[in-house]
């Protein structure tokens, strides 16, 4: 099946190798700017995009007339969103016939939005999860798909977090 995937972070770096585990043929990746002040912890999926062959690009506005006759002329069967900053139009969104799917970090409809995994510490939560949903024009408000929960330890920062929800991901996506 033919994937075109939106993808930034250790989250996107997961989900994109989750897909080609499960043999997805990503045509396309779109990503954010790789920042050197800002990555000394996470995965580039700018580098795995190459490492693989992919093409991969990172627009300043991705629902530019442009960029989104680029992904219709892909011909993808399905999207993925794998923490991608952005929204995306309803033009992208209706380009795939199989649908359009983000992965969230949290057990929605809780933590809608951004930062999830800093709420759900600041406020004291046992437990979160990541959520595959389908994707609509309204942020973390699509029908959900599936979800994998991850116990939060007393102990556990916002790495530690960061790094049980990421293999939450890969376990969810394998499935």
């Amino acid at each position: 099946m033919k994937a075109v995937v939106f993808a930034y972070h250790d989250m996107g770096c997961a989900g994109i190798q989750s897909l080609l585990d499960a043999g997805y043929d990503i045509a396309a990746i779109f990503t954010h700017p790789d920042n050197p002040g800002e990555n000394h912890f996470f995965g580039s999926v700018a580098r795995i995009a190459a490492e693989q062959g992919i093409p991969v690009w990172a627009p300043e506005d991705v629902n530019h007339p442009l960029w989104i006759e680029r992904i219709r002329e892909i011909k993808p069967d399905v999207l993925f969103s794998f923490y991608y900053r952005n929204l995306l139009c309803d033009d992208i969104l209706n380009i795939a016939p199989q649908g359009a799917f983000n992965l969230h970090g949290s057990l929605l409809p809780k933590y809608r939005g951004r930062a999830p995994l800093n709420w759900v510490l600041v406020n004291g939560e046992s437990e979160t999860g990541v959520t595959l949903h389908r994707m609509v024009n309204r942020a973390d408000a699509g029908n959900i798909v599936a979800q994998k929960s991850v116990a939060i330890g007393a102990d556990d920062a916002a790495l530690a977090l960061h790094r049980k929800l990421c293999s939450a991901a890969s376990e969810l996506l394998a499935k």
